[in-house]
């Protein structure tokens, strides 16, 4: 049936143009390998651009440290006398002379002429009749009398509804009445309390200061409210 049988195996014939193609294209390769690995150690070699920011630098300003401290030297400490007990304690009383003079009482005030009680012992009170003395200067201070007369309520400002105070200061003298002139206005809300004071005083009576048994003129501060009661 098949006239013309094929080689199993046969062996090629082998061109010279075939090997020279074939070593010309391995060539290229290589070079082309050769090439390709020193293109990707020059751009690994190549140095790499960073960004580079610089930061001015703020000159910071040291707090000028406080002026030192001038130590005061502490004022000196106070002694108190005190008084120190004897080594020895006697153990009995001294001898009394009974031939001295009794103390008397006398020896150890002030007199003043014309100033004497009925015991005979002259006493010294030092008040000074001419002068006006305060109220803490004073043993019992002024004191207004029982169903003494008060100021009146101005009726203008009680019908307008005016309340309002009065801070006045006078004289009471030892009679217990307010001596003229001595009237003054410290503090008034309003003109009219301090007149109804004024107008009041002559008639007002008060308990005259004391100092000792001694009946004494006394400067007077006196507040006067007025309110209404409703």
């Amino acid at each position: 049936m098949f006239r013309t049988l094929v080689e199993s195996d046969g062996k090629r014939r082998r061109r010279p143009g075939g090997t020279i193609l074939s070593f010309l294209a391995h060539y290229a390769l290589i070079l082309g390998a050769i090439y390709a690995s020193a293109e990707a150690t020059t751009v690994a070699d190549s140095p790499r651009m960073e960004k580079v920011e610089f930061i001015a630098e703020v000159e910071v300003k040291k707090p000028e440290p406080p002026p030192p401290e001038i130590a005061v030297a502490p004022p000196p400490a106070r002694r108190t006398p005190f008084m120190i007990a004897p080594v020895v304690i006697p153990s009995v009383l001294p001898d009394i002379d009974l031939t001295q003079r009794a103390t008397d009482p006398r020896d150890f005030i002030v007199t003043e002429p014309g100033n004497a009680d009925t015991s005979g012992v002259v006493r010294s009170t030092g008040v000074d009749e001419k002068a006006a003395y305060s109220s803490f200067q004073v043993e019992r201070p002024v004191m207004q009398a029982p169903n003494s007369a008060t100021p009146a309520y101005p009726d203008v400002l009680r019908r307008a509804g005016v309340e309002g105070e009065a801070l006045v200061s006078f004289v009471v003298d030892t009679t217990g009445r307010v001596e003229p002139g001595s009237f003054k206005v410290i503090r008034a809300t309003h003109e009219l309390f301090a007149a109804s004071v004024r107008s009041a005083l002559a008639r007002m009576r008060f308990i005259p200061a004391e100092i000792g048994d001694q009946k004494v003129r006394q400067l007077v501060q006196q507040p006067y409210s007025f309110a209404i009661v409703k």
